[in-house]
Formats: C-alpha cells, sequence, structure tokens
C-alpha cells in the first residue's frame, strides 16, 4: 500500500515540505498559525501503529516543527494533538495559540469559519516555514 494524503487534508491545507517522516502541512486558516505533521506512512491512524523507530522520529519531528513555530511567530502556547475523529490518517496538529486569539483559551476546532489565507501571505509564510526548518519539497 502506498501513501497518499488524505482527500480532506489535500482540501484544506498546503504542502510546505518534508522531513524524515512526516510532510508538513499549513492549515488554511489564517486565523491562527496552524500547521500539520502527517507521517508518510500508509494505512496508519494511530502513533502506537508506527515501528518504534517511526515514533521516536515522529516525536523528534514534532519537538523540532513546535520549538521553530513557537520561537518564530512568539507563541503564548503552542496546542499538539492527534485527533483523528473527521480524518481518520495520522495527522498532528501544531497550533500557535495567543491568550489574545479570538478562540482562547477553547480550542480551535468548530469555533470559527476558517478565514483562508492571501495568496501573498501564503507564500510568504510557506517559503519562511520552508526555510526555517530546511526542509525538502
Amino acid at each position: 500500500m502506498n501513501f497518499e494524503l488524505h482527500p480532506q487534508l489535500n482540501r484544506d491545507c498546503f504542502f510546505i515540505g518534508r522531513l524524515d517522516l512526516c510532510q508538513l502541512l499549513l492549515m488554511n486558516d489564517s486565523q491562527y498559525p496552524w500547521f500539520i505533521l502527517v507521517p508518510e506512512s500508509a494505512g496508519i491512524q494511530e502513533i502506537y501503529q508506527l515501528n518504534h523507530a517511526q515514533r521516536m522520529l515522529l516525536q523528534n519531528e514534532s519537538c523540532r516543527v513546535a520549538q521553530y513555530l513557537a520561537d518564530l511567530f512568539k507563541a503564548d502556547k503552542m496546542n499538539i494533538a492527534a485527533i483523528g475523529n473527521v480524518v481518520p490518517q495520522l495527522h498532528i496538529h501544531h497550533i500557535v495559540r495567543y491568550r489574545t486569539d479570538q478562540a482562547w483559551p477553547s480550542p480551535v476546532w468548530g469555533k470559527y469559519d476558517a478565514v483562508p489565507y492571501h495568496p501573498e501571505r501564503k507564500v510568504e509564510l510557506i517559503t519562511r516555514v520552508r526555510q526555517g526548518l530546511d526542509l525538502s519539497i
């Protein structure tokens, strides 16, 4: 079985780049700096389904992304979660949160309708994150 990104993630996100295990995506909601790591492993729905080496790699990639985003965006808090109730494919949300954002302190899911990125802002953000994390395309 070959890895394919879930259609919902394809619709809702922009591809940024690849780490060793995961794709990094940008959620098309400009209200929050919202990124998603997706292990490129076919048929995986839960972290425990990854082998030990993949789990360790996922943890390292998640921490690397979270620290970079927290520093870049001066986060008050990083929300990191693997929910999967709508999209069963394993994916880990990395959402930069501020005490001043409109959903604070609640989770962002379903709170407000998404506000798509302006095309120029999207390109600028993807380029900055891609370069900052030294991602392959």
